[in-house]
């Protein structure tokens, strides 16, 4: 059975998870409504991407 010979260092241990960390959410403006929304989205307040009417809601 492998077993470690020697005790993994705290330094050691956190250089291996440098990159397992939370982001925060990308947030851009909707260059329609100014609301905002994600990046590459359909914006959720007027129904627009990339200029034009993705989704129509009924008022």
């Amino acid at each position: 059975m492998a077993v470690p010979k020697r005790k993994t260092s705290k330094a050691r241990r956190d250089k291996r998870r440098t990159h397992a960390r939370l982001d925060r959410p990308t947030i851009n403006l909707c260059p329609q409504c100014r609301s905002v929304k994600q990046p590459h989205r359909v914006c959720t307040v007027c129904g627009t991407y990339k200029g034009r009417e993705v989704i129509s809601f009924e008022e």
